[in-house]
Order: structure tokens, then sequence, then C-alpha cells
């Protein structure tokens, strides 16, 4: 380690032991427990807030029928109804307009937020609003669901419960003095509340909130929101029973051949997902050139879900049972592509429009119908492989939403969930990997993150560890440091810088006492701009409090550490002495350490490329 004062020391005055940084005045890095009392505190308010969103969920259902009894049979009940036994005849077309025109109202003059499906709208918040959902999202999202589907809306009930729990926890976490990570964490509580609450399904909602929600899979968030599911769903059981929502009978365990044609159903499904989320978008950018104000909007769209629903009542409406005589075999053949064609049509005009609604619902409605067809063709070319139509139905429904969104794991553990068909399992991670696979060769974005996108906005589709985080300073520091005396003087000093010896070109400086222990640090612009004499010792222009990193900090933590602190570079010290200096770290350091990651990417794409050339030789 060079020490100019070494060489250039004019015996001035001893240096102030005052000076001399104690141990437990040196700004560090702090290395953070994995959890705290603070995660105890969040997961108390997230159990706090799946109570209150089970609950909404029980009162959105409940809304939701008295709406449609209401609008399709003129009686007053909350009983949970479908619209496709109404007896309105062509009058049926009337219905959805008028819930288009409360719900264009509503998103008007009430808030616009209400609109769309409610995922890409809580993703956006979390990216870029500081998890901050205005509150009176709260009680405009589920009304303007309830208007929405208690009129034939095609939609599910999950999105908009989805929405208002994130909703809720995000102005939980408003009122209260927390972070914008704990407020993220609430929000993707209540969302994955909201979710348990509907399907009865906690697991598949903690992975659906870390695949699009927490961007993140850290032990202060998951155990929250693992809590809040845990509790919704306990909820759930007291309020609806422990029944699955797609209840069904067992189905048998594939063979060989069959997981095959399963998988490759599930890449068939995963082809139709990129079309369904293309054809949405394209519907949404037909309405955006109408010369009208989009409040109307949803009445247009609205106009179609009537006619069709005139014509397939069935396409009205969450439409669980549709999905569930699906799921069970209940609907074959031409009624089930009747069905899930129809439903499909009316699902993507509607929501392109604007409106207020899910898409859970109609993309399993969807994905279920097209892989009961595709399993009925492979039975019929594969009598002897043993398909069975209803895992080709789960598969379908599981690989829809798998391709469409591409949570992958939150979609196989759905289907599971909602069925409780364990022997399904293998087949729908099969067919859910497939159709991911195709989904992500074929489309850059997703139906949750293509608006985003559009806006601007970027969402990171892989989460990987961070490398700073995986480099520790003494792997990166340098080691022969250039440190000043504290007891030279301030004109010595620079009359050094002007030698341009090696060394002078930095633009930082440790310094040390005559005992080379650590005092503080200075750079060329302290020197050179101070206004004291040229006589006083350089430890008199030291003004900054003494900031360093460990040797076995990382390079994450001392990046954070220069954030915090406002600099642009740090001494490397001893654990036990911070005054015993080591090394030093700056943020070309930082950079440089980089170096390595890409030289090891570009070493595996050389290795690709030789392996190819190879093969191609062989081949020859």
């Amino acid at each position: 380690m060079a020490d100019i004062s070494k060489a250039s020391t004019t015996g001035g005055l001893p240096l102030d032991a005052s000076l001399a940084p104690a141990l437990e005045s040196v700004r560090a890095p702090v290395r953070e427990p994995l959890v705290n009392g603070r995660v105890v505190y969040i997961s108390g308010l997230s159990i706090g807030i799946a109570i209150i969103a089970s609950v909404i969920a029980r009162v959105l259902t409940a809304l939701i029928g008295l709406v449609t009894n209401l609008a399709f049979y003129g009686r007053f009940s909350f009983a949970f109804s479908s619209p496709a036994y109404n007896q309105l005849g062509w009058k049926v077309v009337v219905v959805p307009v008028i819930g288009g025109l409360i719900v264009g109202l509503m998103a008007r003059y009430g808030s616009a937020a209400i609109r769309g499906h409610g995922i890409p709208e809580a993703m956006e918040q979390i990216l870029y609003g500081r998890s901050r959902i205005p509150a009176r999202v709260t009680f405009l999202k589920p009304l303007s669901a309830a208007v929405a589907i208690g009129t034939g809306g095609p939609f599910g009930a999950e999105g908009p419960i989805i929405a208002t729990g994130g909703a809720l926890g995000s102005v939980v976490g408003q009122l209260l003095k927390i972070t914008a990570d704990e407020r993220k964490t609430l929000l993707a509580a209540g969302a994955a509340a909201g979710m348990t609450a509907t399907f009865g399904s906690p697991v598949s909602a903690v992975l659906l909130s870390i695949e699009l929600l927490l961007f993140e899979y850290r032990p202060r968030s998951i155990i929250p929101v693992s809590m809040a599911c845990a509790m919704a769903q306990g909820m759930r059981v007291a309020l609806v029973g422990t029944a699955p929502i797609f209840a069904m009978s067992d189905v048998t365990s594939p063979g060989g051949a069959a997981l095959a044609i399963y998988i490759l159903l599930g890449a068939l499904v995963g082809l139709a997902s990129v079309g369904a989320t293309r054809a949405v978008y394209w519907v949404e950018d037909l309405f955006e050139h109408l010369p009208i104000h989009w409040m109307w909007w949803p009445a247009i769209g609205a106009v179609a879900v009537g006619v069709i629903g005139y014509f397939a009542p069935h396409t009205m409406g969450v439409g669980y049972d549709n999905i569930e005589n699906i799921l069970r075999g209940n609907i074959l053949g031409k009624a089930v592509a009747a069905l899930f064609l129809l439903k499909f049509l009316s699902w993507a005009i509607s929501l392109g429009s604007g409106t207020s609604g899910g898409t859970l619902a109609p993309l399993f409605t969807v994905g279920g119908g097209l892989g009961s067809l595709l399993g009925s063709a492979a039975i019929y070319a594969f009598p002897t492989a043993g398909i069975d139509i209803r895992v080709a139905a789960i598969v379908g429904m599981a690989a829809m939403f798998a391709g469409a969104s591409r949570a992958l794991l939150a979609s196989v553990v759905f289907a599971f969930e909602t069925t409780r068909q364990p022997l399904s399992l293998m087949p729908l991670l099969g067919g859910c990997a497939a159709a991911f696979l195709i989904s992500s060769l074929l489309m850059r974005h997703t139906i949750m993150t293509e608006k985003i996108a559009r806006r601007g906005g970027r969402v990171l589709a892989e989460y990987t560890t961070d490398y700073l985080n995986q480099v520790l300073v003494r792997d990166t520091a340098t080691r022969d440091v250039v440190a000043l005396s504290a007891e030279d003087t301030l004109a010595n000093v620079r009359a050094w810088f002007k030698t341009r010896v090696p060394g002078t070109a930095h633009q930082g400086f440790p310094v040390n006492d005559c005992e080379g222990r650590l005092v503080g640090v200075v750079t060329r612009r302290d020197i050179f701009d101070s206004r004291e004499t040229g006589d006083i010792p350089l430890r008199r222009i030291i003004r900054r409090p003494l900031a360093v990193v460990y040797e076995d900090n990382s390079l994450r933590e001392a990046a954070d550490h220069m954030i915090a602190e406002g600099v642009g570079r740090l001494p490397v010290v001893a654990q036990d002495d911070p005054r015993k200096l080591t090394g030093w770290l700056t943020r070309s350091d930082l950079l440089l350490a980089h170096r390595r990651r890409l030289e090891d990417a570009s070493e595996s794409k050389r290795e690709i490329a030789v392996g190819v050339q190879t093969v191609g030789l062989g081949e020859e």
C-alpha cells in the first residue's frame, strides 16, 4: 500500500485523538437479518386485511347476485344465479348495454382505475406508483364489477376481488407509517387473499403474488402474504365450506403416451393463448380509434355481449358452472366448441372496451373448452393412449392461463387446488411448461404486462439473484492504495499532485495518522477548493464522517452504502478494527465486477457456437 505520508511528512501537529473514529462511530453497511419485528407487524396487518378481503369477496358475490336477479329476473335476491335462464328474449341485448353505461359513468366521474381486469393496474402501481392505489378504488372497483358482471358481462368475480383486496392493502399501507416495500407486501397480501377467498386456492395465490406482483422471493414479503392466504382460506371455509370450487370425480393416472399427448396439448393451448392475448389488445386498439370519449366504450362493447348472449345465454355472467361442466366432461363436441368460441368473442370485445371485469374465469373457460376439444381429437386419433377427456380439460384450462400470463407455477397449483385431483399434477406441469415455452417464444409481453409496456414501462420477466450480492468486497477491492498523511501540510499535498507521479490522478484518498491508522477520506476537490492556509495539516480539512466497508460485505451492500452516504468510494477496513485500512473500493470497481459475469456469458455463447459447428461438421 503506497503512502505518500512517508515521503512528504513535514512533522505537522500531533493527531488529535478526538479525530480518530471509534468503532461505534464509523458508518458501515448494516447487514439486516432475513426477518425482524417489522415482519411480525406486517404479518399481523396482512391477516387483518385478509379477513376484510374475505368479507368483501362474499359481499361482491352477493352484489353480483343482486344485480343479476334484478336485471334478468326482476326479483330482489342476493342469491348467486346465472343469467343463462332468463326469459327476456331479444330484450336481453339491452341489459349489458345499460350495465356498460353505468360502468362508463363510474369510470369517468369516479376513477378511471376501475377500468380493465385489475391485475395489470395493480402491477403498474407496484412498479411505478410506490404501491399507492387511491382509496376510492376500494369501493368503486367492486361496485363497477358487480354492475358489469351482474348485467351479463362475461367475466369472473376473481379479478375485481383481487384488485379490491390489493387496493385495500395499499390504502392500509398509506394510512400507516411503513415503507414502500412494506406497502407493496400489504397490496400483494390483499390481492392474494382476495383470490383465495374466491377460489379456495391459497398456495397458488401466494405463487401468483410472487410471479406477478411482488417481483421477488424474500421471507419479509412471502411470510405476510402466506399468512394472509392462510387466513383467507380459513375465512372461506367458515363462510362457504371446504368443497373445491370445481368439484369433479377422480381421474386416472396417465401413462407415458398419454402424458406426451397432454404436453403437446399444452403447447397447442399455449399457441392459442398468444392469439387470445393479441386479440384482446387488437380489440382495444380498435376502440382507441373511435371518435368518441372512452366513457361510452363499455356500452358499445356490451352490445356484442348482449347479441352473443341472446344466441348463447351461457356465455353471460361469471360462468363458473360452465368450467365445472367442462371439467366433468358434461359438455362435449359441438356444444363445448360453441361455448368456448362465443365466450372468447364476447369476453375479448367487452374487455377490450375497457369495462370492469376479470380475466381468470374467461381464460379458464376458453382453455378448458379448447383442451376438451383437443382431448376428444386425441382420443379419436390414439384410442389406446389412455387419454382422459377431463384431464385434457384441466390441462387446457391451466395452460391457457400459463401461456397468457406466464405465471407457470401458479397455473399448475391453481388447477390442482380448485379440483383436488393429485393425479393431474404431472400432466399439468408438462402442459403448462409447454404453454409457457410457446408463449415465451412468440410473445414478448403477456396479457398482464402488454398494457404497461404500451405506456412505456418495463416489467421484468426473469427474477435472478443480484450478481453484486454474490461477490464480496475482498474479491474486488484495490489493494495497492495511495494514502495521504493526516499530519502532512495542505501545501505539500498540493505540490505532490503537481508532480503527476503515479497515484496523483485518483479522485479520492484515504487519510492515515502517523501510526498508519485510518482517519478519514479527502477528495481532490476538498484539497484544491479548501480556503484554509497551506501550512495547516491535512486532517483539518476532513469534514465528512468516516464511511467504510468491510471485507466480507457484498458489493451490493457496498453500492447501497455509497448511495446512502453520497460518496463514490469507500475505504475497506478490517471487521474488528475500522481504523485498519486493507483496501479501497470505487464505483469503477463495482462496474468492473460485472466483467466476469459478461465474460462467463460470452464464453458460454462461444462454447454453444463451437458445439453447433462441431455437430454440423459431424453430420457432413
